[in-house]
């Protein structure tokens, strides 16, 4: 399984409640230059129309921005392919207070390329200061590991 892109920002500013795999309808060209980690999912988000979920923001970048034949808007909404129930479960826990969805990375299964999208609320600040907090610990235990092995 490669991983094309991941949300870095999403680990540290959003509490993840429930993970989900989406696919994804792309086009060809995009397709290409996902597969060359030409993707970046900074700001981006799902949206939910109707019964249907679309990924927002998610910029590709063209392989060849220069192209004749194929011109395509790096920053358009692009399908997410969910089930039926699984769009129901999405709708219902999004009108819920502070829930979003927000794509956490794209990476391939098999041949295909999949989006795994997670339900997640907003940190505040003063948890996001007991998420530093407990990183900076975690290095000092692995610091304090590694001399004492030496």
């Amino acid at each position: 399984m490669k991983v094309y892109a991941v949300n870095k920002k999403a680990y540290y500013d959003y509490e993840i409640l429930e993970t989900y795999e989406a696919g994804i309808s792309l086009l060809g060209s995009e397709v290409k230059a996902i597969r060359n980690s030409r993707v970046s999912l900074v700001d981006a988000y799902c949206k939910i129309k109707g019964s249907e979920v679309f990924i927002v923001n998610m910029n590709i970048t063209p392989i060849n921005p220069n192209s004749f034949f194929e011109k395509f808007n790096p920053l358009r909404e692009r399908k997410l392919l969910l089930k039926k129930s699984e769009i129901k479960r999405l709708i219902g826990k999004v009108k819920e207070k502070g829930l979003t969805l927000i794509p956490l990375r794209i990476y391939a299964k098999n041949r295909w390329i999949k989006v795994e999208i997670a339900l997640v609320r907003g940190k505040t600040q003063y948890d996001k200061r007991q998420a530093i907090k407990k990183k900076e610990e975690q290095r000092e235990i692995q610091r304090i590991l590694k001399l004492k092995n030496r």
